[in-house]
Protein backbone atom coordinates (compact mmCIF):
# COMPACT_ATOMS: atom_id res chain seq x y z
CA UNK A 1 0.00 0.00 0.00
CA UNK A 2 1.54 3.54 -0.86
CA UNK A 3 1.30 6.20 1.32
CA UNK A 4 3.76 9.18 2.04
CA UNK A 5 4.64 8.01 5.43
CA UNK A 6 5.81 4.34 5.44
CA UNK A 7 6.24 2.45 8.89
CA UNK A 8 8.66 -0.53 9.32
CA UNK A 9 9.33 -2.48 12.67
CA UNK A 10 10.87 -5.39 13.06
CA UNK A 11 9.83 -9.47 13.67
CA UNK A 12 9.48 -9.44 18.01
CA UNK A 13 6.93 -6.46 17.39
CA UNK A 14 4.59 -9.99 17.03
CA UNK A 15 1.95 -7.77 14.79
CA UNK A 16 -0.92 -10.17 14.17
CA UNK A 17 -0.50 -10.54 9.72
CA UNK A 18 -3.76 -8.63 9.35
CA UNK A 19 -3.14 -5.67 11.63
CA UNK A 20 -0.16 -5.56 9.63
CA UNK A 21 -1.16 -5.49 6.38
CA UNK A 22 -4.24 -3.27 7.15
CA UNK A 23 -2.14 -1.01 8.57
CA UNK A 24 0.52 -1.61 5.80
CA UNK A 25 3.26 -2.10 8.41
CA UNK A 26 6.38 -3.48 6.82
CA UNK A 27 8.75 -5.97 8.82
CA UNK A 28 12.41 -7.03 8.81
CA UNK A 29 13.08 -10.65 10.37
CA UNK A 30 15.63 -10.93 13.31
CA UNK A 31 17.55 -13.88 13.02
CA UNK A 32 17.40 -17.54 14.80
CA UNK A 33 20.39 -18.86 15.17
CA UNK A 34 19.40 -22.92 15.77
CA UNK A 35 22.45 -25.12 16.02
CA UNK A 36 24.73 -24.46 12.66
CA UNK A 37 20.96 -22.65 11.34
CA UNK A 38 20.22 -19.48 10.71
CA UNK A 39 16.49 -19.30 10.37
CA UNK A 40 14.46 -15.62 9.72
CA UNK A 41 11.88 -15.22 12.50
CA UNK A 42 8.06 -15.56 11.80
CA UNK A 43 8.87 -17.06 8.55
CA UNK A 44 11.27 -19.97 8.67
CA UNK A 45 11.16 -20.99 12.58
CA UNK A 46 7.85 -21.53 14.43
CA UNK A 47 7.28 -20.91 18.07
CA UNK A 48 6.78 -24.37 18.70
CA UNK A 49 10.19 -25.66 17.32
CA UNK A 50 11.45 -23.45 19.46
CA UNK A 51 9.97 -24.71 22.22
CA UNK A 52 10.74 -27.99 21.24
CA UNK A 53 14.64 -26.90 20.48
CA UNK A 54 14.97 -25.75 24.00
CA UNK A 55 13.08 -28.19 25.92
CA UNK A 56 15.70 -30.96 24.42
CA UNK A 57 18.48 -28.05 25.76
CA UNK A 58 19.40 -27.62 21.96
CA UNK A 59 22.14 -24.38 21.19
CA UNK A 60 19.80 -21.51 20.36
CA UNK A 61 20.93 -17.76 19.55
CA UNK A 62 19.60 -14.81 17.96
CA UNK A 63 21.60 -12.23 15.49
CA UNK A 64 20.91 -8.99 14.38
CA UNK A 65 18.99 -8.30 10.71
CA UNK A 66 22.02 -6.92 8.50
CA UNK A 67 22.30 -3.74 7.32
CA UNK A 68 21.52 -5.13 4.09
CA UNK A 69 18.14 -6.92 4.91
CA UNK A 70 16.70 -2.89 5.96
CA UNK A 71 18.15 -1.49 3.22
CA UNK A 72 16.29 -3.96 0.82
CA UNK A 73 13.57 -3.11 2.68
CA UNK A 74 13.66 0.53 2.55
CA UNK A 75 14.01 0.52 -0.68
CA UNK A 76 10.96 -1.38 -1.29
CA UNK A 77 8.73 0.89 0.74
CA UNK A 78 10.27 3.76 -1.12
CA UNK A 79 9.61 2.41 -4.84
CA UNK A 80 5.48 1.82 -3.69
CA UNK A 81 5.30 5.28 -2.95
CA UNK A 82 6.90 6.30 0.27
CA UNK A 83 8.35 9.47 0.27
CA UNK A 84 9.39 9.31 3.95
CA UNK A 85 10.24 6.01 6.49
CA UNK A 86 9.52 5.51 10.35
CA UNK A 87 11.62 2.58 11.29
CA UNK A 88 10.52 1.36 15.18
CA UNK A 89 12.35 -1.45 16.60
CA UNK A 90 12.86 -3.44 19.79
CA UNK A 91 15.77 -1.90 22.83
CA UNK A 92 18.85 -1.58 21.88
CA UNK A 93 20.07 -3.05 25.10
CA UNK A 94 18.06 -6.10 24.25
CA UNK A 95 20.01 -6.30 20.50
CA UNK A 96 21.84 -4.95 17.77
CA UNK A 97 18.79 -4.29 15.53
CA UNK A 98 18.68 -0.24 15.61
CA UNK A 99 22.39 -0.56 15.12
CA UNK A 100 21.63 -2.03 11.54
CA UNK A 101 18.77 0.05 10.70
CA UNK A 102 20.71 2.78 11.78
CA UNK A 103 23.35 2.03 9.32
CA UNK A 104 20.90 1.11 6.75
CA UNK A 105 18.81 4.18 6.85
CA UNK A 106 22.11 6.30 5.88
CA UNK A 107 22.03 5.29 2.37
CA UNK A 108 18.26 5.09 2.00
CA UNK A 109 16.69 6.77 -0.91
CA UNK A 110 14.00 8.89 0.97
CA UNK A 111 14.30 9.99 4.35
CA UNK A 112 14.35 7.48 7.03
CA UNK A 113 14.05 8.12 11.18
CA UNK A 114 15.26 4.98 13.14
CA UNK A 115 13.95 4.99 16.25
CA UNK A 116 15.14 2.54 19.69
CA UNK A 117 11.42 2.07 21.06
CA UNK A 118 13.15 0.61 23.88
CA UNK A 119 10.34 -2.14 23.83
CA UNK A 120 9.72 -5.52 23.02
CA UNK A 121 6.74 -7.69 21.59
CA UNK A 122 3.18 -5.99 21.36
CA UNK A 123 4.72 -2.96 23.64
CA UNK A 124 7.02 -2.53 20.16
CA UNK A 125 4.28 -3.44 18.53
CA UNK A 126 1.20 -1.06 20.17
CA UNK A 127 3.93 1.89 18.93
CA UNK A 128 4.02 0.58 15.42
CA UNK A 129 0.26 0.85 15.42
CA UNK A 130 0.43 4.47 17.22
CA UNK A 131 2.57 5.42 14.61
CA UNK A 132 0.56 4.12 11.60
CA UNK A 133 -2.55 5.56 12.51
CA UNK A 134 -0.59 9.01 12.49
CA UNK A 135 0.60 8.19 9.15
CA UNK A 136 -2.48 7.41 7.50
CA UNK A 137 -4.01 10.21 8.59
CA UNK A 138 -1.88 12.45 6.95
CA UNK A 139 0.32 13.03 9.14
CA UNK A 140 4.25 13.83 8.53
CA UNK A 141 6.97 11.58 9.64
CA UNK A 142 8.14 14.02 12.85
CA UNK A 143 4.36 13.12 13.98
CA UNK A 144 4.31 9.48 13.41
CA UNK A 145 7.46 9.42 15.31
CA UNK A 146 5.90 11.77 18.03
CA UNK A 147 3.15 9.27 17.83
CA UNK A 148 4.91 6.30 18.55
CA UNK A 149 7.26 7.77 21.17
CA UNK A 150 3.93 9.10 23.52
CA UNK A 151 2.99 5.44 23.25
CA UNK A 152 5.99 3.81 24.39
CA UNK A 153 6.43 6.35 27.22
CA UNK A 154 2.91 5.16 28.84
CA UNK A 155 3.13 1.40 28.14
CA UNK A 156 4.57 -1.18 30.66
CA UNK A 157 5.06 -4.71 30.32
CA UNK A 158 6.34 -7.46 32.92
CA UNK A 159 6.31 -11.23 32.61
CA UNK A 160 6.69 -14.35 34.42
CA UNK A 161 9.66 -16.86 33.75
CA UNK A 162 9.74 -20.05 34.80
CA UNK A 163 13.49 -20.03 35.36
CA UNK A 164 15.79 -17.50 34.31
CA UNK A 165 18.53 -19.71 33.25
CA UNK A 166 17.53 -18.51 29.30
CA UNK A 167 17.80 -14.74 30.48
CA UNK A 168 20.96 -15.52 32.11
CA UNK A 169 22.62 -17.71 28.97
CA UNK A 170 21.49 -14.95 26.48
CA UNK A 171 23.20 -12.13 29.20
CA UNK A 172 19.84 -10.66 29.24
CA UNK A 173 19.79 -10.16 32.93
CA UNK A 174 22.59 -9.76 35.49
CA UNK A 175 24.19 -13.55 36.50
CA UNK A 176 24.07 -12.24 39.90
CA UNK A 177 20.32 -12.11 39.75
CA UNK A 178 19.85 -15.50 38.22
CA UNK A 179 21.85 -17.26 40.22
CA UNK A 180 19.83 -15.12 43.58
CA UNK A 181 16.64 -16.55 41.73
CA UNK A 182 17.98 -19.94 41.20
CA UNK A 183 19.62 -20.19 44.72
CA UNK A 184 15.94 -19.35 46.69
CA UNK A 185 13.89 -21.39 43.99
CA UNK A 186 11.71 -18.49 43.38
CA UNK A 187 9.68 -17.51 40.59
CA UNK A 188 10.51 -14.48 39.07
CA UNK A 189 8.61 -11.78 37.85
CA UNK A 190 10.43 -8.74 35.30
CA UNK A 191 9.70 -6.00 34.25
CA UNK A 192 11.32 -3.88 30.81
CA UNK A 193 12.23 -0.59 32.47
CA UNK A 194 14.57 1.60 30.43
CA UNK A 195 14.93 -0.81 27.86
CA UNK A 196 16.43 -3.44 30.03
CA UNK A 197 14.97 -6.51 31.91
CA UNK A 198 14.88 -6.11 35.55
CA UNK A 199 13.56 -8.24 38.29
CA UNK A 200 10.36 -7.13 39.69
CA UNK A 201 9.56 -9.35 42.31
CA UNK A 202 10.67 -12.62 43.49
CA UNK A 203 7.90 -15.03 43.87
CA UNK A 204 7.92 -18.77 45.63
CA UNK A 205 5.13 -20.48 43.41
CA UNK A 206 4.29 -20.44 39.75
CA UNK A 207 0.41 -19.90 40.89
CA UNK A 208 1.34 -16.99 43.41
CA UNK A 209 3.63 -15.29 40.33
CA UNK A 210 0.86 -15.80 37.65
CA UNK A 211 -1.89 -13.98 40.57
CA UNK A 212 1.18 -11.47 41.48
CA UNK A 213 1.17 -10.90 37.40
CA UNK A 214 -2.35 -10.35 37.08
CA UNK A 215 -2.62 -7.82 40.14
CA UNK A 216 0.28 -5.68 38.77
CA UNK A 217 -1.30 -5.67 35.25
CA UNK A 218 -4.70 -4.84 36.94
CA UNK A 219 -3.06 -1.65 39.09
CA UNK A 220 -1.20 -0.54 35.74
CA UNK A 221 -4.24 -0.60 33.57
CA UNK A 222 -6.48 1.68 36.47
CA UNK A 223 -9.89 2.65 34.75
CA UNK A 224 -8.67 4.41 31.82
CA UNK A 225 -8.55 3.29 27.82
CA UNK A 226 -5.98 1.09 27.55
CA UNK A 227 -4.87 -1.82 25.15
CA UNK A 228 -3.74 -5.33 26.17
CA UNK A 229 -1.54 -7.97 25.19
CA UNK A 230 -0.85 -11.19 26.60
CA UNK A 231 1.89 -13.38 25.40
CA UNK A 232 3.10 -16.72 26.08
CA UNK A 233 5.41 -19.94 25.01
CA UNK A 234 4.30 -23.17 24.82
CA UNK A 235 1.37 -22.17 27.57
CA UNK A 236 -1.93 -20.89 25.39
CA UNK A 237 -4.20 -22.47 28.16
CA UNK A 238 -2.42 -20.31 31.23
CA UNK A 239 -2.17 -17.29 28.75
CA UNK A 240 -5.70 -17.89 28.07
CA UNK A 241 -6.93 -17.72 31.37
CA UNK A 242 -5.07 -14.90 32.51
CA UNK A 243 -6.85 -13.08 29.67
CA UNK A 244 -10.05 -13.69 30.51
CA UNK A 245 -9.23 -13.03 33.76
CA UNK A 246 -8.25 -9.77 32.78
CA UNK A 247 -10.88 -8.96 30.99
CA UNK A 248 -13.08 -9.47 33.84
CA UNK A 249 -11.07 -6.62 35.98
CA UNK A 250 -9.90 -3.91 34.33
CA UNK A 251 -12.88 -1.97 33.05
CA UNK A 252 -10.94 0.33 30.01
CA UNK A 253 -9.98 -2.43 27.78
CA UNK A 254 -10.41 -1.48 24.58
CA UNK A 255 -7.98 -4.28 22.46
CA UNK A 256 -6.95 -7.42 24.13
CA UNK A 257 -4.42 -9.72 22.41
CA UNK A 258 -3.13 -13.31 23.17
CA UNK A 259 -0.43 -14.36 21.16
CA UNK A 260 2.31 -16.40 21.26
CA UNK A 261 5.97 -15.09 21.10
CA UNK A 262 8.26 -15.85 18.76
CA UNK A 263 11.52 -17.01 18.32
CA UNK A 264 13.59 -14.37 19.61
CA UNK A 265 11.96 -13.28 22.61
CA UNK A 266 11.26 -17.50 23.33
CA UNK A 267 14.95 -17.83 22.92
CA UNK A 268 15.83 -15.81 25.72
CA UNK A 269 12.99 -16.35 28.41
CA UNK A 270 12.54 -20.24 27.51
CA UNK A 271 9.24 -22.14 27.75
CA UNK A 272 6.80 -21.14 29.88
CA UNK A 273 6.87 -17.58 29.67
CA UNK A 274 3.53 -15.70 30.65
CA UNK A 275 3.70 -11.79 29.49
CA UNK A 276 1.37 -9.11 29.64
CA UNK A 277 1.67 -5.48 28.18
CA UNK A 278 -0.39 -2.46 28.85
CA UNK A 279 -0.42 0.13 26.44
CA UNK A 280 -3.29 3.42 27.11
CA UNK A 281 -4.67 4.60 24.27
Amino acid sequence: MSRHVAIVTDSTAYLPKPTMERHGITSVPVTVVLGDQALDEGTEISARSLAQALQERRPVTTSRPSPEAFAETYRKVAEAGATGIVSLHLSSELSGTYDAAVLAAGRAAVPVRVVDTGMVAMALGFCALSAAEAAEAGGTVEEAVAAAEKRAKGTYAYFYVDTLDYLRRGGRIGAAQALLGSALAVKPLLKLDGGRIELLEKVRTASKAIARLEEVVAERAGTGRVDIAVHHLAAPERASALAERLRQRVSGVADLHVSEVGAVIGAHTGPGLLGVVVSPR
